[in-house]
């Protein structure tokens, strides 16, 4: 089994909940891209409006001019860029930009999304909640991991009716998305069970609510635990990691498959200007 691909987040909006506050030049969001796909990342998620449901939805014209810079610069570099979006209108015209593949976490609440990935021959992400886009909400699930199962195989048969490629639908389980923390771990615990769906599986464990109220930190300090689950989700089968920190979730990656018996050499040595810290 091949070890999963990283996907790197840039958000180029100025009140994501694990960036710092204020708006970012498009010059440093690339720089951020880039440092991103140097880490690591094989994947560079591009969104322009932060989940946050403390703060109002952006209009859809305020989330494309954040957006369309961006993907049309990282496109133009080579990178593979993913836009995370809901919105039919910001995803056709992300996907006209060069983006690859939409990251759609509404569950696809409209189904146009799929249309637009269809026509551009692109990925789509289907991500499970039954929370609207910039809602806070818990519903009762009798079985969280039959809710994800019947849900994620609902919205597939929209795409597929939209003309997605069959080979280009994932599926996002939703960590904290209308999920409670306990629901999330539960999820991440019985992720195997998900395997049967026979789709790529992106999981997005960073930084996550359930990993706060587990180690009591806030974002920022949450990336230790966001490893941990990193490495379940991993376990669990899923193909991509969406993380902020790439550079950890690399060095974590080459870790744990050396010590399975998979990439390091018999001769592996440390290099001489990596014994000590330079002073």
């Amino acid at each position: 089994m091949s070890e999963p691909l990283l996907m790197g987040i840039v958000n180029a909006t100025p009140d994501s909940f694990s960036d710092p506050q204020g708006a970012k030049s498009l010059g440093e969001l690339a720089a951020r891209a880039h440092r991103l796909a140097a880490d690591g990342a094989a994947l560079i998620d591009v969104g322009g409006e932060s989940g946050r449901t403390d703060r109002p939805a952006v209009s859809v014209d305020e989330e494309t001019e954040r957006v369309l810079p961006l993907i049309e610069r990282l496109s133009a570099d080579g990178l593979a860029v993913s836009v995370d979006t809901w919105r039919e209108p910001v995803a056709r015209a992300a996907l006209g930009a060069g983006a690859r593949m939409v990251n759609d976490v509404s569950g696809l609440s409209d189904p146009a999304v799929a249309g637009a990935c269809a026509a551009a021959g692109a990925s789509l992400v289907i991500t499970h909640t039954r929370v609207p886009p910039k809602v806070k909400g818990f519903p009762r699930y009798d079985d969280v991991v039959g809710d994800v199962r019947e849900l994620l195989l609902e919205r597939a048969a929209v795409a597929l009716e939209r003309g997605v490629d069959d080979a280009a639908l994932l599926f996002d389980p939703g960590l904290d998305l209308g999920k409670s923390p306990a629901e999330s771990i539960e999820l991440l615990r019985r992720l195997p069970e998900l395997a049967d769906l026979n789709r790529p599986l992106l999981v997005s464990v960073s930084r996550k609510d359930f990993v706060g109220a587990l180690t009591e930190r806030a974002p920022a300090g949450r990336d230790a635990g966001s490893l941990a689950a990193l490495g379940a989700a991993a376990a669990g089968g899923a193909a991509v990691l969406r993380v902020h920190d790439v550079a950890g979730a690399r060095d974590y990656l080459v870790v744990r498959a050396a010590l399975r018996g998979r990439g390091a050499a018999g001769d592996l040595r440390l290099s001489d200007e990596l014994r000590r810290e330079a002073v």
